[in-house]
């Protein structure tokens, strides 16, 4: 996937006015609202397996090289096979290598951020391999030529009619005329050609939840159930995954599970978690003939000992997205890369660079929702402040914005002057804004006031202005009385 993240204000205006998309975004948000809310209210202990969960994950990170040969280990000792992958270019050969030596045509994925990440798919089939995705969300946006718009719910951006005509278009071999009006039409209906995908995979492609160290495992969670489908019928098992994803033990992976589903779908637990733990072993009635960990940099270890490394600590869970203003306005692909919302905005710059990156830092209001539910408590809006002020050195701002804000600097330097510049721009905004106190264009504000108006400083001059006169108010008089 080619990143776009640069255009954001360009991709964003075109989301908003978009009005199928607005239609699709309408409501959606809350209701993920909601439903995690009420699911984290009925588990008291939520806060302490947050700070619990935020706990494990720093302890790997700070020890990131021994887990990573731990695991490593692990997975050789179950008789499965790990490969490193410095970049997305290498993760696709190695992925590619393996189903050329096992002469594969017919490849099943799971549901992969990772995958979604390196472009496997697209790459596999431009090399002469089938690659279906099986996840119902990641199946449809792929019958459209689409990439996901949410982490969680792929499909998010879409309406009913559209997922119909989508269906329509490309099972050709259907009675054209069957009704795709009802949530279980449209199921069956992928359910049906699914199938015969499942049963002819020569290889099943999945990404990890979780990676255990202690045992050379890969977690996954699903509701849908094709993730076992696609691990256990095809020959060969190769889980694509992020080098973040460790944990220590079996027991942190279970720990961060009980924050996983209630923060991404509002459930107690999601209805299929699968442990995969090397091949088939003699006697085992089904499972891969071969085991294949794929383990990915890509821009990971370089965050490590810098001040966004807490971002490191994700289990991509989606709340972030959620509750942010920001994507419920645009949805996800304004964002222009794989992950959106704030947790792409905090990611992606280390992932593609702070050059095509950069524009997503200021894709926030900092209202602080986001940390807020973040069951991992990364510090989102911190780390988005630390990729401003590194676009601001490396001179990425627009230059209106460089030249704006070194004018307040300027001003701010000189404490008397800002405080005179400031007080007489209060007054005269004040009176602009008459006596309803508000302003229906300002100049460089028109963002704001082609949608609503701005509220105009009340009179009595600048804070500081204010301020010393009601202090003056309330100074002692010389016979000592009170005002």
């Amino acid at each position: 996937m080619r990143p776009t993240s640069h255009a954001f204000n360009r991709n964003a205006h075109a989301a908003l006015a978009d009005e199928r998309l607005q239609e699709a975004l309408n409501g959606t948000p809350q209701g993920m609202q909601s439903r995690r809310a009420s699911a984290v209210a009925q588990l008291p202990e939520f806060e302490a397996l947050r700070e619990h969960g935020r706990e494990i994950k720093n302890h790997v990170i700070a020890h990131l090289d021994l887990y990573l040969l731990k695991f490593e280990e692990a997975v050789t000792r179950q008789g499965g096979h790990m490969h490193w992958a410095r970049d997305a270019a290498e993760a696709r050969r190695i992925v590619l290598d393996i189903c050329r030596k096992a002469g594969a045509r017919h490849v099943t994925k799971g549901k992969s951020m990772v995958t979604e990440e390196i472009g496997l798919t697209p790459f596999l089939e431009a090399n002469g391999i089938e690659a279906v995705e099986t996840d119902l969300g990641e199946y449809i946006i792929q019958l459209r030529g689409e990439t996901p718009s949410h982490i969680v719910a792929p499909a998010f951006h879409l309406k009913k009619p559209q997922i119909a005509d989508a269906f329509r278009e490309k099972h050709k071999h259907l009675d054209p005329e069957r009704p795709l009006t009802e949530d279980r039409q449209l199921l069956d209906e992928a359910r049906g050609v699914l199938r015969d995908k499942f049963i002819k995979a020569d290889v099943g492609i999945t990404g990890a939840n979780f990676c255990v160290a202690e045992t050379g495992s890969t977690l996954i969670v699903t509701n849908e159930g094709n993730g076992d489908l696609t691990q256990v019928l095809p020959r060969i098992h190769i889980a694509v995954t992020g080098m973040e994803k460790l944990v220590p033990t079996m027991e942190d992976a279970f720990t961060l599970l009980r924050l996983l589903a209630r923060s991404a779908t509002g459930q107690e637990f999601s209805c299929y978690t699968t442990v995969s733990t090397g091949p088939r072993r003699p006697g085992d009635i089904d499972g891969p003939e071969e085991f294949h960990v794929v383990l990915l940099d890509n821009g990971r270890s370089a965050l490590v000992g810098s001040e966004m490394q807490e971002v490191l600590r994700c289990i991509r869970c989606g709340a972030c997205m959620n509750h942010c203003p920001v994507y419920g306005a645009v949805g996800g692909h304004a964002y222009g890369w794989v992950y959106p919302g704030p947790i792409g905005a905090a990611l992606n710059p280390g992932l593609i660079g702070l050059a095509e990156g950069h524009a997503l830092a200021g894709a926030s209001t900092f209202c602080g929702r986001c940390e807020e539910v973040c069951p991992m408590k990364i510090p989102l809006p911190g780390i988005m402040r630390h990729w401003r002020e590194k676009a601001w050195q490396q001179q990425l701002a627009p230059p209106t914005q460089r030249w704006g804000l070194g004018l307040w600097a300027w001003f701010a330097r000189r404490p008397a002057l800002y405080r005179l510049a400031s007080g007489l721009g209060a007054r005269l905004l004040s009176g602009l804004g008459g006596r309803k106190g508000r302003l229906r264009w300002l100049p460089m504000a028109g963002g704001w006031t082609s949608e609503r108006d701005f509220p105009a400083p009340p009179a009595g001059g600048s804070f500081m202005q204010q301020w010393q006169a009601r202090e003056k108010r309330a100074a002692p008089k010389a016979d000592g009385g009170k005002v």
